[in-house]
């Protein structure tokens, strides 16, 4: 398993390196320091993960994911020191898996990637999964509905997953955040409401007003059973 990190600083690659030497040794680990090079290796090596920083000596880190989004939707994981609501919804909006924040936790950053790319080898069982007009396509990357392929990341392929084979019933915010990330964690619910809110983007006719992916205020969401 090969992980690409996008960091410029020395110490925090010294620190990831460590971290995966004591806690997770095997894996590969790529560096790129630059958001360009980070790219490059992202199209010709296609690691399993990106831990990708956003203060990046050539080009944003908001950049780089915007940018590799287009190709790719292998998970990424941002480890930053911005910690500002804006960024994470940012980061969150255009693609990002998981958004942490530095200075961090070695054990958590790996139990992080690791409850990702459970979920991505979840999905790898079946080419396919079916629910209702919903069809997701091996790794969770694409859905297929009304006769479009939409691409999806991991997390939001999760998501929209459990919420379809669960139609008509309200999904309780904790569920979803055991079910994405393996437990619910502070914030987890404002994570939440970012991926419902692209998910709108791509499904729904009038994401302002959705028909299909219902909030109940406070509780969690439902997928309307008519639409499934």
């Amino acid at each position: 398993m090969k992980i690409l990190v996008i960091e410029d600083n020395k110490d925090i690659i010294d620190f990831i390196s460590l971290a995966f030497q004591v806690g997770w040794p095997g894996i590969k680990l790529e560096i790129a320091r630059r958001g360009e090079d980070g790219l490059e290796l992202i199209e010709k090596e296609a690691p399993d993960a990106v831990i990708l920083d956003l203060g990046l000596p050539d080009i944003d880190g908001f950049e780089v994911l915007k940018r590799m989004r287009l190709f790719s939707q292998i998970p990424v994981i941002i480890l930053t020191v911005r910690k500002e609501e804006l960024d994470i919804v940012r980061g969150l909006e255009l693609g990002a898996d998981e958004y942490m924040t530095k200075p961090f936790g070695q054990m958590e950053l790996l139990a992080r990637l690791r409850a990702i790319l459970r979920r991505q080898n979840v999905m790898t069982e079946e080419p396919s999964i079916i629910a209702g007009p919903f069809r997701f396509s091996c790794y969770m990357h694409k859905l297929h509905y009304n006769n479009r392929e939409i691409p999806l990341t991991t997390t939001e392929g999760m998501i929209l997953h459990h919420l379809a084979v669960n139609s008509g019933n309200v999904i309780s915010h904790t569920s979803l955040a055991e079910t994405v990330w393996g437990e619910e964690y502070d914030g987890a619910s404002d994570s939440l409401k970012v991926y419902i809110h692209r998910l709108r983007e791509k499904i729904e006719e009038d994401p302002s007003n959705p028909k299909i992916i219902i909030t109940k205020s406070g509780v969690g969401y439902m997928l309307m059973k008519n639409k499934v």
